[in-house]
């Protein structure tokens, strides 16, 4: 970049909110699991919408690449420039306020920087819930969240992050202002703009703010993590569960036994539950508006009634809040734990429900014909479809070999993905990870229309170029 353009842009932040030194700005060109880098000389940090707009009219004029990065938690390589050092890096970190919580009309109004976790905080504090629940809640941001269209543990019973939003104040890559900050549960005056937004990984524009839903927070949670011996008997009792709790039933967590195994052997504050181990496991949480005794004669009724069904065949309902943690705790863990078992084959794919245990038989079947001894660590929320469908190395073979096998691995997964009628892309993104597959499998009118968009919004092609389309 040239060094008058570099000082144009840090003359928009100022130099202390400018990253210009290559130790500073390496954590911002690698990912979390290394599996992509980048190259860029500027990282900017701008404190407000306007900073943002001013950022973006001076790159649409001078055709820099801008690649907006938030919590950089992202799994598909969505916030990581390219290798030719031309991006610039927009990191939204600064813009962190919680500018306003309506407590009457169930709405908060918070920037794209504040953490996930600041968020249902906030709303904790004003006696609300914000549902969105992640594993690396801690870190990520409200804007890379949106822009992903993240789904997460509670999408069972709220949906996904896109159904958490009433409005959006959006810069364009232009540099103009999309100010849409609306709260209203109803406004019917022309297209949804805002949806645009919502999951296009940062190809169309900034979200710089938004305006999220709250909800009324339960009044008591009652959890319990039970054993299983086949996924068709996790099927059979989160239907029975869902017909009895209804709307009550606030997640519904399935897991293999190899992804129990490994948790609880490397993760440190991780225990395995049981003292018997089993093929398949659930974790179950009903919520009640009425009390935590509510919540607890409802849970117990469930889980007594399948295991004399023969459903359930082992179980713990949590005694504690502690406990109940402890729980969560161990499934949030599961992809940390399994850096240490060498080589990962990753999928994040979503089916429709009835079709899971039919799939994972399958699939199952197809890897262990490319990787006679991969292990699976299958995982995720059975009740919305979405399946974190990992294979990790054999123990003790050669870590490189077996990622060599990714291109047949997942060319089979996906396409039984297809095939079963699902996505190949449930909650993480495309990125660029599965940009040119997208291409193949997307609907051609589909795909011609997201290329027509980009080229309207994006008219000189600026905005995190090479993901998505």
């Amino acid at each position: 970049m040239a060094v008058d353009l570099h000082a144009q842009f840090i003359s928009i932040v100022g130099q202390n909110n400018a990253l210009t030194d290559a130790e500073d700005i390496a954590p911002h060109l690698i990912e979390w699991r290394n599996r992509w880098t980048g190259k860029s000389s500027l990282v900017l940090k701008p404190g407000s919408t306007s900073e943002v707009a001013q950022i973006m009219k001076l790159a649409t004029a001078t055709g820099t690449p801008i690649v907006p990065q938030g919590g950089h938690t992202g799994l598909v390589g969505g916030g990581m420039p390219d290798s030719s050092g031309k991006a610039v890096i927009l990191a939204t970190s600064r813009l962190n306020k919680i500018r306003d919580i309506d407590v009457a009309g169930n709405t908060m109004t918070v920037e794209a920087g504040c953490i996930l976790y600041t968020v249902q905080q906030a709303a904790d504090d004003a006696d609300r819930l914000f549902p969105l629940a992640l594993g690396s809640q801690g870190t990520c941001q409200i804007g890379g969240n949106l822009s992903s269209n993240a789904g997460g543990t509670g999408a069972l019973a709220y949906g996904v992050a896109r159904d958490m939003v009433l409005g959006l104040e959006v810069v364009l890559p232009t540099g103009e202002v999309l100010e849409d900050l609306n709260a209203l549960k109803k406004d019917n005056t022309g297209y949804n703009l805002r949806n645009l937004f919502i999951g296009a990984e940062g190809t169309l524009g900034i979200i710089t703010a938004a305006v999220l839903k709250l909800f009324p927070k339960p009044k008591g949670v009652a959890t319990a993590f039970v054993a299983l011996n086949t996924p068709e008997d996790a099927l059979c009792l989160f239907q029975a569960a869902r017909d009895r709790a209804g709307s009550s039933l606030t997640a519904f967590e399935l897991m293999a036994r190899f992804a129990i195994q490994i948790t609880a052997k490397n993760i440190e504050s991780v225990k395995d539950p049981l003292d018997t181990p089993y093929p398949w496991y659930v974790l179950l949480e009903i919520s009640s508006e009425e009390s935590i005794e509510r919540a607890q004669t409802l849970l117990t009724t469930i889980v007594e009634s399948q295991l004399e069904a023969g459903i359930i065949v082992d179980g713990v309902v949590a005694a504690s809040h502690q406990q109940a943690e402890s729980f969560w705790t161990l499934r949030e863990s599961i992809s940390e734990s399994q850096k240490p078992e060498g080589g990962s084959i990753k999928h994040d794919i979503s089916l429709p429900v009835h079709l899971i245990p039919e799939f994972l038989k399958e699939s199952e079947k197809q890897v262990l014909q490319i990787e006679p001894k991969a292990r699976l660590c299958a995982f995720g929320h059975l009740g919305d479809g979405n399946l974190h469908y990992n294979i990790s190395q054999p123990e003790g073979g050669d870590r490189q070999a077996f990622l060599d096998k990714t291109p047949k691995v997942t060319g089979a997964v996906h396409a039984l993905t297809l095939e079963f009628g699902g996505s190949i892309s449930a909650e993480h993104g495309i990125g660029q990870m599965k940009r040119d597959e997208l291409a193949r499998i997307k609907n051609p009118v589909a795909l011609d229309l997201m290329r027509r968009i980009k080229a309207e919004l994006d008219p000189a092609g600026i905005m995190n170029p090479g993901k998505v389309i």
